[in-house]
């Protein structure tokens, strides 16, 4: 690594690409956590990796490689929130929506692509993480991150899911030890009263499946007591970047009020994968249109053999991050039992 480390400080671009390759997904994926928006993190990361070409001569390999980039990264990340979050406008409904049950304050949330997760290297974390890979991308995970302050956040991640020392924390973050532990200890409480529901699921268990088929059935067919019927009794609706948030009961009268908008129109599902878990591309065509068009994504989140949240991301640019289509031909598209996505 030194003849190439060299080479990248002598400004050679392919010697940089060698040495910061191995871990432009796993940044992404901390730029992810930190900010909630996978197009957030794609900026910071591209910030991430010119300031670090820019002070690879001043590196002095104190720390990994590995661990420099995470400082800037991270410090990249508490700069952004900082500044004035790039907060979506709220979008106006075709209809007037029933009162919601509250509204969201984390509207910039966005999915991650499951695809992009099997790229994540095998990392171990160390000794002082407490959340598994598969935990600490969900997202209620990510979404519990937005409610915390970013240097609250910052600790928690690099230690609980990167498994930095105390120490190592504090020089990351450029505060004392005193500090990490402290904003640390408020996190993991505050985080307690937010975490997300249990699963008995396996990610792509024949259960997992299963009940994700129900849904798409369900949902596809605007049978809405059959969508309640898989539902926990607490369950919430959830569309970023609206703020509407809608949970038990009122979930049917806004299903309900939509369907009655769309008239004899109905979302046609794409089976995905987001956050490690099922999700469909949704779609909808005008009455009597060859072709329906994104209506963005949802994702489903459990409570052991019931959906706890249902939550329907609207932006439309989303489906080509998932490999999906902007379009499909109107009542077509393969069911969850035949996509790949689904195996």
């Amino acid at each position: 690594m030194n003849t190439t480390l060299a080479r990248a400080r002598d400004g050679d671009a392919a010697a940089f690409r060698a040495l910061t390759d191995p871990y432009r997904r796993e940044l992404h994926v901390h730029c992810y956590r930190m900010l909630g928006s996978v197009t957030d993190a794609d900026d910071m990361l591209q910030e991430t990796l010119l300031a670090a070409w820019r002070g690879l001569p001043g590196f002095q390999e104190r720390a990994a490689l590995r661990t420099w980039l995470y400082r800037i990264a991270t410090n990249r990340c508490l700069n952004a929130l900082r500044a004035a979050r790039r907060t979506p406008v709220e979008p106006i409904p075709p209809f007037v929506p029933p009162e919601p049950t509250r509204r969201g304050a984390a509207t910039w949330l966005q999915p991650y692509p499951d695809a992009l997760l099997d790229e994540l290297p095998d990392h171990q974390p160390g000794p002082a993480a407490r959340y598994q890979a598969r935990e600490a991308v969900e997202l209620a995970f990510v979404a519990a991150l937005q409610q915390l302050p970013p240097r609250q956040a910052a600790a928690l991640l690099l230690r609980d899911v990167l498994g930095y020392a105390t120490a190592e924390a504090a020089e990351l973050l450029g505060t004392s030890a005193l500090a990490v532990k402290g904003a640390l200890q408020r996190a993991r409480a505050a985080l307690g009263e937010n975490r997300g529901r249990a699963t008995a699921f396996e990610p792509g268990s024949a259960a997992e499946r299963e009940l994700a088929r129900r849904f798409a059935e369900a949902f596809s067919a605007d049978d809405i007591d059959g969508v309640l019927a898989l539902l926990t009794d607490d369950a919430w609706l959830r569309m970023p970047p609206a703020p509407h948030e809608y949970q038990g009961a009122a979930i049917g009268t806004f299903l309900r009020t939509v369907a009655t908008w769309r008239n004899d129109r109905r979302f046609q599902l794409l089976p995905t994968r987001a956050n490690n878990h099922p999700a469909f591309g949704c779609y909808l065509a005008d009455s009597g249109a060859p072709l329906a068009h994104s209506a963005g994504l949802i994702v489903l989140g459990f409570d052991h053999d019931r959906i706890a949240v249902i939550t329907h991301f609207l932006d439309t640019d989303l489906a080509p991050r998932f490999g999906l289509p902007d379009t499909i031909p109107a009542g077509q598209g393969p069911t969850a039992e035949t996509s790949p996505a689904w195996r």
